[in-house]
């Protein structure tokens, strides 16, 4: 005796004589935290979050980070920090305007210019989907901003870069305090401290009105045993 159903879809002739079997087990997906809430997601318009995301590019050149704050699927902020290739930051900008507005799903199905966006979208999409984001039990969740406090108050990526070689060893290049103008050494040209210069801080001051060698001055600092070094050097110069 067959069972025939009417769906919306065609199916061969080996499955429409099959009869119908009910399924015993059917309870849903898997509760996942967004925003203090336990929800079930089955559409896009179910996932709320705020997180991040780390992609590449093809030949490993690059890479970016992708902060997205999504309410009711769909993107409401977007934060694109890239490093890398010279190319890869006008694709970041291109990004910045692509994504706002967009739904997750679209992002993920959207050419967002580089090989490196693209990847971050994918693994942001995934840790989203997945309820373990930054915001996952934060009540409401975080408020349309919320990447800008990743760049501190001179508003820039925090970047770390060093360059060293086995003859003459390491030098600070610039870390998140800013770009390093020295590096202190002790008797034994060990590094034991830096001096460094916050850019953020100095570009504020210099749109106040200080002149630019006063503004670099006063956005100075210096980190370690600088004082008491025996010796400074210029990490690209000497």
């Amino acid at each position: 005796m067959s069972n025939v159903s009417e769906a919306p879809y065609a199916m061969n002739a080996d499955v429409e004589r099959m009869c119908t079997v009910r399924k015993g087990c059917d309870h849903g997906p898997a509760p996942i935290p967004e925003e203090g809430k336990w929800i079930r997601a089955k559409q896009i318009t179910d996932i709320s979050a705020y997180t991040h995301g780390v992609g590449w590019c093809a030949p490993q050149q690059g890479a970016c980070k992708l902060s997205l704050n999504v309410k009711n699927g769909v993107i409401e902020e977007a934060l694109v920090e890239t490093i890398g290739c010279s190319g890869m930051t006008h694709s970041a900008a291109m990004a910045a305007e692509i994504l706002p507005g967009k739904t997750i799903l679209e992002a993920l199905n959207t050419d967002l210019v580089c090989d490196a966006i693209n990847t971050a979208m994918r693994e942001l999409f995934l840790q989203i989907v997945y309820g373990r984001s930054q915001s996952a039990f934060s009540e409401d969740g975080l408020a349309v901003g919320a990447s800008l406090e990743d760049l501190g108050k001179g508003l820039r990526s925090q970047v770390g870069t060093m360059f060293a070689t086995k003859e003459k060893g390491p030098r600070y290049l610039e870390l998140t305090e800013g770009y390093v103008t020295r590096l202190a050494l002790n008797a034994d040209n060990e590094i034991v401290g830096y001096e460094f210069v916050s850019v953020g801080k100095m570009m504020d001051f210099i749109k106040k009105g200080d002149d630019a060698n006063v503004a670099m001055e006063k956005a100075k600092g210096h980190y370690g045993q600088f004082d008491n070094a025996a010796k400074y050097i210029d990490p690209r110069q000497e």
